[in-house]
């Protein structure tokens, strides 16, 4: 990221610890937001990151950043996976995430579990495919947090990510920095619990490294076969890589 970017700019706290607690506090409405401010066009991006899975036919899948679980739900339907994981740092999400699956089949495979994505606590060569869902921005240090999914990685493996990305072309690009910069926030203020959460989620979305620039770190951090696709005039991208 070009600079550190922190949900709360006078907080003595650390970034880690200050998403912990951004997400812990917008926790009970993420989601529904999540659909407004994406006009519905997340859940199409999910889809093609289930199918992306899905081929890859695993066994074990470990999504990290997963939030309320919404696609580690999705791939224990679609997959035939035995060991589903969704870590996450923020209690608040997780608490959402098993409300979700409580009382049903799939949370027989599925475990969400509490945990830090630069630190896994995982051993070597252990899931067939790893994916990170709008929260790879939120790494306090991104190389430590793809060494630590490499590493957990088989060989062979694949990993998957799904994150903002900002557009290059005109007049797609004016109109998503009208929108990211004024209405999201706007939105988060409104709506949100966190007055400040959806502005530093505009803001790390911008600055964040993406495309051919987030290709070459993967590929620093020992990643082969890097690619990107650019989702919905580029206000997305889904990054896939192997080990």
């Amino acid at each position: 990221m070009k600079k550190k970017v922190t949900p709360y700019k006078n907080s003595a706290l650390n970034k880690k610890e200050q998403v912990e607690q951004m997400f812990d506090t917008i926790s009970s409405n993420y989601d529904d937001l999540n659909r407004i401010i994406s006009l519905g066009t997340d859940t199409k991006w999910r889809k093609k990151v289930v199918k992306m899975v899905a081929d890859a036919k695993p066994e074990s899948i470990l999504d990290i950043a997963t939030g309320t679980g919404d696609l580690a739900i999705k791939f224990a339907s679609a997959t035939q996976a035995k060991k589903i994981i969704g870590l996450d740092i923020s209690e608040g999400m997780l608490r959402m995430a098993k409300q979700k699956v409580s009382g049903k089949e799939i949370s027989e495979k599925l475990v969400f579990v509490q945990g830090d994505s630069e630190c896994l606590d995982f051993e070597d060569n252990l899931f067939d495919v790893v994916t990170v869902s709008f929260g790879i921005r939120n790494f306090e240090n991104l190389d430590k947090g793809l060494s630590e999914i490499y590493r957990v990685l088989k060989k062979n493996g694949l990993f998957v990510i799904l994150e903002t990305s900002v557009p290059t072309k005109s007049p797609f690009k004016q109109g998503y920095h009208f929108y990211s910069g004024r209405i999201l926030p706007l939105i988060g203020k409104l709506f949100s619990k966190d007055k400040v959460a959806y502005s530093y989620l505009s803001e790390s979305a911008s600055l964040f490294p993406f495309g051919d620039e987030l290709n070459n770190i993967l590929r620093k951090n020992g990643f082969i076969e890097v690619e990107n696709k650019p989702q919905t005039f580029g206000v997305a991208t889904i990054y896939t890589a192997t080990k």
